[in-house]
């Protein structure tokens, strides 16, 4: 675990593991207010595979976003920094969760030389390619819309905090809602207690600004860079946030990408379904040495 300074001068906490002279590397982005450990039982699935992770400036142990970089624009071009200066050569499989995935997106958008040189395979895992200025979360949209209209006010007096640590410590009240909103049936309580620590460990106030680059992102456009790259597209089919619409709206524009959904699943398939995400990256690991799609099981 070491950090990485970037461009613009925001220290991101960098982890990584498994052999360093791998001949392939998986390079993992986390979603909105989670940080690299969400994809702890994913890693732990894939011995021997170099993995890097990072958490997103303004998430787990990485500095905060200076006042006008919590985009997803800047999230991308922090990606880009972090294969350059961790995985200076080879060949590179990216999985995203979430906000993660939309990483992946702008990446494509803002460096398509760096997929086209050096990306062997991608996983986009409970993302959209757009559309959250629409969000319901599942329900009628006259209920939806004061529901939503209630996170604006939360995230206003969240991004007011003025002892931002005291956020961390209030993670137990956060837990039904986190239950509510991000997982479907039965999850572990660990899992949801995990998430909720999580959440805790965002910058506050970088929180809300990337709440508002949620509500920005359209990039469909940019999919068909990844075209022709092995790809793999997952959603949960109790997930709220990003649904198996938006996952089959990224498979139309990469016709030849699987396509995995998990009915009963919600929004944290990391914790959800981790055996199945193992699955489908180990897929992407293999296709990469072997210039083929591998099967994976799980849906």
């Amino acid at each position: 675990m070491s950090p990485l300074t970037t461009s613009d001068g925001v220290e991101l906490n960098v982890v990584e593991s498994g052999p360093a002279n791998a001949d392939v590397a998986l390079v993992l982005v986390h979603g909105w207010t989670m940080d690299h450990t969400s994809w702890d039982l994913v890693v732990d699935g894939l011995p021997g595979v170099r993995v890097v992770r990072f958490d997103l400036r303004g998430h787990g142990k990485s500095g905060a976003a200076p006042r006008g970089t919590a985009t997803i624009d800047r999230l991308a071009d922090d990606l880009a920094e972090v294969i350059d200066e961790r995985v200076p050569t080879g060949r590179v499989v990216l999985g995203g969760h979430s906000l993660g995935g939309m990483t992946l997106m702008a990446l494509a958008e803002r460096h398509p030389e760096l997929i086209r040189r050096r990306v062997a395979g991608v996983a986009f895992v409970a993302t959209t390619s757009g559309g959250l200025s629409r969000l319901t979360l599942g329900l009628p949209r006259w209920v939806a819309a004061p529901v939503l209209y209630g996170e604006k006010l939360i995230n206003r007096r969240i991004a007011k905090m003025r002892r931002p640590h005291l956020m961390g410590r209030r993670t137990g009240f956060a837990r039904p809602g986190v239950r509510w909103l991000v997982f479907g049936a039965r999850p572990a309580r660990a899992h949801i207690a995990a998430t909720a620590a999580q959440v805790g460990r965002c910058n506050p106030a970088n929180m809300v600004e990337f709440r508002n680059a949620l509500d920005e992102h359209e990039r469909v456009h940019a999919l068909p860079v990844y075209r022709g790259i092995p790809a793999v597209i997952m959603a949960g089919g109790r997930d709220r946030l990003c649904t198996v619409t938006d996952a089959r709206i990224i498979a139309q524009a990469l016709p030849d990408a699987e396509l995995g959904t998990y009915p009963g699943a919600g929004h944290m398939l990391n914790y959800e379904r981790p055996t199945e995400v193992t699955a489908r990256l180990a897929g992407l690991l293999a296709a990469s040495t072997r210039g083929l799609v591998v099967a994976s099981p799980g849906g």
